[in-house]
């Protein structure tokens, strides 16, 4: 899926956890109020939901941010290493130079590479910042779905 389909995907899901939210929000506090009028009828089951399912859901939803953000950590340092030993390696070449022009175009060589792997580096963040996003809103947008279709009337 393009980074954009993934934007997309996510803003659409957003939308609909907005609108599912609004009808669960309202249903329920007709339940509430109709448990206050008549208690002996109190729809039990349903109230005792309303806490347990955004436990479970914001759980799911906080264990896919954290390992997200782990695996973003863990690629964040080998990025780090990896841009240390390029660096590492120009300042070799540079210093090894037999010529002033012979030290230029290593240092040119390497900044020409470094540029074009943080442009690569930096759309790759995005995507996977743009996935994570949804994954992370994932368990949430389906639990106000499946409520929302449970307690349309």
């Amino acid at each position: 899926m393009t980074p954009i389909d993934q934007a997309t995907r996510t803003a659409r899901a957003g939308q609909e956890l907005l609108q599912a939210s609004g009808d669960v929000i309202t249903r329920r506090l007709e339940i509430v109020a109709e448990a206050l009028r008549d208690p002996m009828k109190a729809d039990l089951r349903e109230m005792s939901l309303m806490g347990s399912e955004k436990v479970e859901a914001l759980t799911a939803s906080a264990t896919v941010g954290l390992n997200g953000a782990m695996n973003m950590a863990a690629v964040g340092a080998a990025v780090a290493a990896r841009e240390t030993a390029a660096a590492q390696g120009a300042l070799d070449a540079v210093v090894n130079a037999r010529t002033p022009i012979d030290a230029a175009m290593a240092q040119g060589s390497w900044a020409s590479a470094a540029m074009g792997r943080a442009v690569s580096d930096g759309w790759a963040f995005g995507a996977t910042m743009l996935k994570l996003q949804a994954d992370a809103l994932a368990p949430i947008h389906a639990a106000a779905m499946a409520n929302a279709k449970r307690l349309k009337r």
